[in-house]
């Protein structure tokens, strides 16, 4: 059973198709781990925002966005009693970049845990990340019970360091991951090529209704065509019969008569076989139709023949003469 579903997967990825749906399923899986499918619920918060409160904490958000601003600084205010660094764990793949201060209240005073997501921050600016970490909470333990005045007091921390340059300058830029620009890109390529595909495959149906339409109405004219062609030779074929009667119906009849009777049921044998192609033959074969069309006229020039020069035929080349 094993090796049959081996066997069964190795046939399906080693196709193009198959490799098309491991490559989409790579870059999938690749958008949901960079786009935070395992995040907890802070570090999901401060993908897109500065400030990530614990359930029970109280502060307004709003108002602690608006005073960290675009400053690439990160505040986490946990729950009292929590674990502070694994917080900046949590956070560190989405924070990643940012100045990360982590406060939890402690009575009358705020525990702290510093951590620079800086560039570099375990090789050449080791020294600068320990500095900063250091330095952002400094002096917000006075406003202990009035955390939007200790935000404040963060943000004059953390421009000092700007200035000092122990912080790189610049704003927090949240832009959506890689995987999410090629995902949202495959899907304006596919959405493009789907409605090219259906403007194309719209276009090419409405040419073969149209052609298929021609050909039946070509099919209808040519089906029209050989029925009143047919109808000629029949009435034709009628007044020859009439003649024959009454060549019949004299019993003594001279040579001429004696051939056009000949004539007259060799036509008629004629007649009878073609009946049968006529009442057989598929509208939608325009070579048969055709065929059966230059059957039946050859057949009423024989008539003609065998009836000879009519009154009027005889008439105008008198006219003529």
């Amino acid at each position: 059973m094993k090796q049959s579903v081996r066997r069964r997967l190795g046939d399906l990825f080693g196709t193009p198709f198959g490799v098309a749906v491991l490559a989409c399923l790579v870059l999938a899986g690749w958008a949901l781990w960079t786009g935070g499918l395992l995040d907890g619920p802070a570090a999901r918060q401060v993908r897109t925002s500065s400030v990530y409160a614990a359930p029970g904490v109280d502060l307004d958000r709003a108002a602690a966005e608006r005073i960290i601003g675009n400053r690439r600084l990160v505040v986490l205010l946990l729950e009292p009693g929590a674990d502070l660094r694994q917080g900046c764990r949590q956070v560190e793949r989405a924070a990643d970049g940012n100045v990360v201060l982590v406060m939890s209240r402690d009575s009358n005073e705020y525990d702290t845990y510093g951590c620079a997501l800086l560039p570099g921050r375990d090789d050449e600016n080791f020294g600068r990340a320990a500095v900063a970490e250091m330095t952002v909470g400094r002096g917000i333990d006075t406003f202990a019970d009035r955390p939007l005045e200790a935000l404040k007091v963060v943000t004059v921390n953390y421009d000092l360091l700007v200035k000092a340059g122990t912080v790189p300058d610049g704003a927090r830029t949240i832009s959506p991951s890689l995987p999410r620009f090629l995902l949202a890109a495959s899907a304006i390529v596919a959405v493009v090529a789907g409605a090219t595909v259906l403007y194309v495959g719209g276009r090419r149906a409405g040419r073969l209704a149209d052609a298929r339409r021609r050909r039946r109405d070509e099919n209808t004219d040519g089906r029209s065509a050989l029925s009143a062609a047919a109808a000629v030779l029949a009435q034709q074929i009628i007044d020859l019969d009439q003649r024959y009667a009454a060549t019949r119906r004299r019993g003594r009849v001279s040579g001429a008569e004696r051939t056009f009777g000949r004539e007259y049921q060799a036509l008629t044998s004629d007649y009878v076989a073609l009946l049968d192609r006529v009442s057989a033959v598929d509208g939608d074969d325009e070579d048969a139709v055709r065929v059966l069309i230059d059957r039946v006229d050859a057949l009423s020039r024989r008539a003609r023949t065998i009836a000879g020069p009519t009154d009027a035929d005889r008439q105008q080349a008198r006219s003529i003469a």
